[in-house]
């Protein structure tokens, strides 16, 4: 009986880590790679197919045309890296260090993650959201909810015709959570989605 216990809690701990590290590895993935884990999430949450056209990321038989944003959410560091300070920024960039949980939001964190290269001409619904260190907040939108979002730019950078922007941040996460919020999820459920996936 005692060895089934010990076995059971060394389980647990394996788990423990073993996502601990899929979730650091999330968060160490460069754009382009982490965007297309998110959306493989998106497409095997909500029943999607490829969309086998580049201007858009997802098919829903539902929604239509679907477009995938993400982000980390990290907290702020508005330190200058300087010849005197170098290691210690370096030290704070750490994900240990800067990654945010979401209840962190409730105690002043500051964080601003940017959903940009927003081509409302090019999709009917945007899924979008933020992987916080303990969760993930996935939300969705109309392309006409964008075009009224607060905050919403509908340019970018100068040149950059039909592509806008907008900031989730603790000042407007509020009113995402309120209107758009279809789902929180947790690293246990992202890896046991893609561990059905790839079996």
């Amino acid at each position: 009986m005692e060895d089934k216990v010990e076995d059971k809690l060394e389980s647990q701990v394996d788990k423990s880590e073993e996502l601990k590290e899929f979730r650091d590895g999330i968060f160490a993935l460069r754009t382009r790679r982490f965007g297309t884990v998110a959306e493989i999430m998106i497409k095997y949450l909500y029943n999607m197919s490829e969309s086998h056209d580049s201007a858009f990321d997802k098919y829903s038989q539902t929604e239509g045309r679907v477009e995938v944003k993400f982000s980390t959410v990290m907290k702020e560091n508005d330190d200058k890296i300087l010849d005197t300070n170098v290691i210690s920024q370096c030290k704070k960039a750490n994900l240990a260090n800067r990654s945010m949980k979401s209840s962190d939001v409730e105690k002043g964190f500051a964080f601003d993650c940017n959903i940009q290269q927003v081509k409302t001409k090019e999709f009917q619904v945007l899924y979008y959201g933020l992987f916080f260190a303990d969760c993930i907040r996935i939300f969705s939108m109309t392309k006409d909810e964008v075009l009224k979002c607060p905050g919403y730019s509908n340019k970018q950078h100068r040149g950059n015709e039909g592509e806008g922007q907008f900031h989730l941040n603790q000042g407007t996460l509020h009113y995402h959570m309120e209107n758009h919020l279809k789902r929180v999820l947790t690293y246990e459920e992202l890896y046991d989605l893609f561990s059905k996936i790839e079996e």
